[in-house]
């Protein structure tokens, strides 16, 4: 995980995940917030998750960035391209650990940044997120970013969730992260 990008915001920095972020991972998978990013686990199920998770960037060179403010390396949540197994496109995901997050726009900072990364330096000619349909918090975020919902995708392991199509890189003006938005 030594070579991993890290990508910089104006307020924030998107990291690799590392042995130090499991606690806040395990922390929020417990808590009735991960029911729209899975389920509640317990914490041998969230180390199986957070492992997947580093895995990802070991299979895929790619993955969920650890979402941190400049100068504060504590884990607020994580964004970035993801890919698994059975997913039906390349994703942009999110998610912020704690409610108290919400309504700052750290999500839609980090996403940006990320889906700019998936567009010019993985070279993803789209993308999409996949929102649970009772997530209206994430479906809104989607609309702020310019995604166009599409139907239903039934996901292994998870069940339906929404498919939101991002604006292709094409149709997306030039200079720099700003215009992905």
């Amino acid at each position: 995980m030594t070579h991993t990008p890290v990508l910089e915001t104006e307020r924030l920095r998107l990291r690799a995940p590392a042995p130090c972020d499991f606690e806040a991972w395990a922390a929020y998978k417990a808590s009735a917030r991960s029911r729209f990013t899975g389920a509640v686990q317990d914490r041998p199920q969230a180390w199986r998750g957070f492992c997947g998770l580093i895995g990802h960037w070991a299979v895929r060179g790619y993955g969920m960035f650890i979402l941190t403010r400049h100068g504060d390396d504590a884990a607020l949540g994580m964004v970035g391209p993801w890919f698994p197994e059975g997913w039906p496109g390349q994703e942009i995901g999110w998610m912020l650990f704690d409610a108290a997050l919400e309504g700052q726009g750290l999500a839609q900072e980090a996403a940006l940044a990320a889906r700019a990364h998936a567009y010019d330096v993985l070279g993803w000619p789209t993308a999409i997120s996949l929102i649970d349909p009772e997530n209206a918090a994430s479906e809104a975020l989607a609309r702020r970013l310019g995604c166009v919902a599409e139907g239903l995708a039934d996901l292994p392991g998870f069940g339906p969730a929404g498919v939101w199509r991002h604006p292709g890189p094409d149709t997306l003006a030039e200079g720099g992260m700003e215009a992905y938005a």
